[in-house]
């Protein structure tokens, strides 16, 4: 192989972990900001940011009696939630994407997206792909909110479920338990996905297995991006927080972002406890030579006996004809 074609195989990728300015979308942006500055400094083409990242995971629902109907305090929580959503109609994004093109740097980036689209006054839980250009390419609203999420968050659809081309590989992404979905995956997996970017509010638990999994699954790199929630991380005066801080936890969330190979080891070991960026160099012939005995999408698939179908329509409510 020459040196050029050697070269087109790698890429640089960047895994932040770190905690929002908790719901705070402008000074969360803020921070996002300097870990991109940082990335291109280390030269990354690709930089992945965890699960609803701005302006925060909604940690309060579980500790606080989320689940009571008509709490006024649940009430007042939302609703600072909801003006802290980022409008990406607004240009709430702008910024991060004027540095992904000023760096020629793409980027996942998971945000509370307050959507005009539905209304304006509901939740999706949003993974965004910022291409090299500094366009936004898929907004990806998670397709069903997990458990208590089910409370703040309202369910997605299969509009963002598209691939990416970056440098010799194709790049996907879902948000958290989306991850355990076989039919989400195979519907990325379907469209040639080789560099798969999974993003999560933060845990070990969530990323030590399922990350290797994919990986041995699909023969692809599989990127697990975590965010960072910390006792410390709660802001003075923000609702909830003497509640919050009585459940005496050392982490909302611990981290565990990391990174798999297509054999499933480890490129990076899950990484606990503290903020940080995380670099490696993935070579695209490691996905090629572990497709030669498996290739879910080609070789190893019979469409004329199974076959996937998926809805990328964006939903809408109500659909005028004027």
């Amino acid at each position: 192989m020459n040196s050029a074609t050697r070269s087109a195989d790698l890429l640089k990728v960047g895994l932040v972990q770190m905690a929002p300015v908790w719901l705070d979308r402008a000074r969360t942006l803020d921070k996002v900001a300097a870990w991109l500055a940082e990335a291109a400094a280390q030269q990354c083409q690709l930089v992945a940011f965890g699960e609803a990242l701005v302006p925060g995971y909604p940690f309060w629902v579980e500790l606080t009696d989320g689940a009571r109907f008509n709490s006024a305090a649940q009430k007042t929580m939302y609703s600072h939630y909801l003006d802290q959503g980022v409008v990406i109609e607004r240009g709430d994004l702008d910024s991060v994407a004027g540095l992904c093109r000023q760096h020629r740097m793409a980027c996942y980036l998971g945000v509370m997206e307050r959507a005009p689209d539905r209304g304006g006054h509901s939740l999706y839980c949003t993974l965004v792909y910022i291409d090299r250009g500094g366009e936004i390419r898929s907004v990806h609203r998670k397709l069903q909110p997990t458990y208590e999420e089910r409370l703040v968050w309202a369910a997605g659809d299969g509009h963002g479920l598209v691939v990416h081309d970056l440098g010799a590989f194709k790049v996907g992404g879902l948000n958290c338990y989306e991850n355990w979905l076989p039919l989400a995956r195979s519907a990325l997996y379907g469209q040639g996905e080789d560099l798969h970017v999974s993003v999560w509010p933060g845990g070990l638990h969530n990323t030590r297995d399922l990350t290797r999994f994919i990986a041995q699954e699909s023969r692809s790199f599989v990127i697990a991006v975590s965010g960072l929630m910390r006792p410390q991380d709660i802001p003075e005066g923000s609702q909830f927080r003497a509640e919050m801080l009585a459940a005496d936890k050392p982490f909302f969330a611990n981290g565990g972002s990391a990174l798999a190979a297509p054999d499933g080891s480890w490129v990076i070991e899950p990484q606990i406890g503290s903020e940080g960026l995380f670099c490696a160099e993935i070579d695209h012939a490691r996905v090629r030579e572990e497709r030669q005995n498996l290739d879910l999408a080609g070789h190893y698939s019979r469409p004329d006996v199974t076959q996937l179908n998926v809805n990328r329509a964006r939903q809408h409510t109500v659909r005028f004809e004027d």
